[in-house]
């Protein structure tokens, strides 16, 4: 099976036709890459869009849905795994487990939330997946000055801000984040070592 990418993005629709335009083009790259998608599951918003895409191009789509927002009528059908769950926490938990990297696209609080734990689990050492942006139209810019903040203030290391992949497409993100399976990150000071 191809390596997974775990998408986080916004299920809007009420969004700028820019967004779902910059999903849809990292969709099709993916797969020309060999990576396949997991992701909410949605129909909707940039989920939609860029399960779309990935299908469109041949590529494996997993969604992980709750089930709640599957009687909504929201989930994607034609994903090739759509596995359902009771949760929110069960569906990121899935979607972490089943991920070799993770890319956030534009959204909000729920793709904060996605985002933000997968950069505070790297920080604690608890996985080395590349975590990646695609900084549309310069979307990030506010996160990525407050990270450069907490960094200069002693709260984030550089190497933990150094591994944040950002781009502004997805040719670009996608070349940074294989770059960065290669690289060894430093293990945090107070981690365990490996065994």
């Amino acid at each position: 099976m191809a390596k997974l990418l775990c998408v986080y993005c916004a299920s809007s629709d009420r969004i700028d036709p820019k967004y779902a335009a910059a999903a849809a083009e990292l969709g099709h790259e993916m797969v020309r890459r060999g990576w396949g998608l997991v992701y909410g599951g949605g129909k909707t918003g940039l989920m939609g869009a860029v399960a779309r895409a990935v299908k469109k191009s041949g590529g494996h789509v997993v969604g992980v849905i709750p089930e709640f927002m599957k009687v909504r009528e929201l989930a994607y059908d034609e994903a090739d795994e759509l596995v359902t769950v009771v949760t929110l926490r069960e569906r990121k938990l899935l979607m972490e487990t089943r991920a070799d990297a993770f890319v956030a696209l534009p959204g909000g609080f729920g793709t904060l939330d996605e985002l933000l734990e997968q950069l505070t689990w790297s920080q604690l050492g608890l996985h080395a997946k590349p975590i990646g942006l695609l900084d549309v139209e310069e979307y990030w810019r506010p996160l990525i000055a407050v990270a450069r903040h907490a960094t200069a203030e002693g709260f984030v290391r550089e190497a933990d801000l150094g591994a944040i992949a950002v781009a502004t497409d997805a040719v670009g993100l996608l070349d940074r984040l294989e770059r960065s399976t290669r690289e060894a990150r430093p293990r945090p000071k107070w981690s365990r070592p490996e065994p």
